[in-house]
Formats: C-alpha cells, structure tokens, sequence
C-alpha cells in the first residue's frame, strides 16, 4: 500500500490516503475518489491543469517513473520540468518535481503531492 499525503492551500489540514499496490490508477482518480480538489479539465494529459508536484517520502530510492509524451510536452511547455529533468528520468529513474495528476500511476511509494 502506499500513502499518498495531499497539500494544498486549498485544503483546511494535510490529507493522506492509501493507494493499493498494483493498482493502475491514476493520481487524479484517487483524488476525485476522495474528493480532493486537484485541479483537471481534459483528464487525457493535453491542457496541463492537472500539474503537481509530487516528492518521494522516506529514505527508499524512488521507484522507477514513466512520463508519457504527452506529459513531457505539457509539462516542458508550461516551464514546470527541463530537458535535463526529463532526460534524468528516463536514463537514472530520478522522479522530475512535476507531474500530471491525470498521467501519474501510483506506485508502491508514500509520496506527498503539492497543488
């Protein structure tokens, strides 16, 4: 199982939730499960609404990540990740700070998510 802690202004305290490994969610769905206010309009990864950022918590190294294209162009785009981010990513599985909620499959990590 994973915790993923929610943060946001627009929320009164933290929120965590849990997430079962395994499962292909994505980030957004467990947060509209919850009714959490993540921001999102297209729900296909093309507007980029959906951006957070999202950290690693613990001392474990983070988990292996994939970014969509679409996701690396929306995010490139909008100046939230670098090619170097990107690159990083794909050659050392180190996790950019932004992600598309809409995009994001959890994985078997406690994250916190910032939006």
């Amino acid at each position: 199982m994973a915790n993923i802690t929610f943060s946001s202004p627009k929320l009164k305290k933290d929120i965590t939730v849990y997430a079962t490994a395994g499962d292909t969610s994505t980030l957004l769905s467990i947060a509209k499960e919850h009714k959490l206010p993540v921001n999102f309009e297209c729900e296909n990864g093309e507007c980029g609404s959906c951006a957070i950022q999202v950290s690693v918590l613990g001392n474990k190294q983070p988990l292996g990540i994939h970014l969509t294209e679409k996701e690396k162009t929306v995010l490139k785009l909008n100046g939230k990740i670098t090619h170097a981010q990107i690159e990083a990513a794909e050659n050392s599985d180190i996790p950019p700070p932004w992600r598309l909620a809409c995009q994001f499959i959890v994985r078997n990590e406690d994250i916190l998510v910032t939006f």
